[in-house]
């Protein structure tokens, strides 16, 4: 009877050894599945995004996003300026709208300043349309967030008259989470200044 009770120990402290065994097994697996899991998830959040040299942005295409930081950075900026500054009386409520996606609060400040002064209303009014003509951008790299400054050459058509004007701008850029459509390069336009405006002399036919 003794060596029966005897057997039926070693079982249990087997049977409790087995048990052990496959709970830590399991969560060694699920760790080291959660962090695998993980890696490619960063991985692939990382290189998931193609862009052309254009700047448009084409889901889904493996490639590495730090190769292609400064045409996206180009893209971004580029397209901000022609969305807020190319307007008419017929767009200008989609342009905006989309541009402010693409900038913080001091974008909205200055939205908001021109609203006050009375812009959009002249746009209606004089049935005005701008016109952006040119984009030239100097991008430093270096470090985040991103220095950048702008000179826009935009065109105000007023009927047969014409004027052009160049706009100076400056601000920053800080790198966000990407949100298809509203701001698909990823980038946050901050610290966003207008520094000067001059009408430019009339272009020679």
């Amino acid at each position: 009877m003794k060596k029966v009770y005897k057997n039926i120990t070693d079982v249990l402290r087997l049977n409790r050894f087995i048990v052990l065994a496959v709970v830590v097994f399991c969560l060694l697996t699920s760790g080291i599945s959660m962090g695998l899991l993980y890696h490619y998830q960063e991985k692939l959040l990382n290189a998931a995004f193609a862009i052309d040299a254009e700047g448009t942005i084409l889901p889904l295409q493996l490639v590495g996003q730090e190769e292609k930081r400064e045409v996206e950075a180009l893209a971004h900026i580029d397209l901000f300026h022609r969305l807020f500054y190319g307007i008419d009386d017929s767009n200008y409520r989609d342009h905006l709208d989309k541009a402010l996606w693409l900038g913080d609060a001091s974008v909205d400040a200055i939205y908001r300043q021109k609203k006050s002064d009375g812009v959009y209303n002249r746009l209606l009014q004089f049935s005005l349309r701008q016109e952006v003509a040119q984009v030239d951008i100097e991008l430093d790299l270096d470090k985040e967030p991103y220095r950048f400054r702008a000179r826009t050459v935009f065109e105000v058509h007023r009927g047969a008259v014409t004027d052009r004007y160049q706009l100076v701008t400056s601000g920053e850029l800080i790198v966000v989470d990407r949100n298809f459509p509203h701001n698909p390069h990823g980038l946050l336009i901050t610290d966003f200044f207008e520094d000067s405006l001059r009408q430019l002399e009339p272009e020679n036919n």
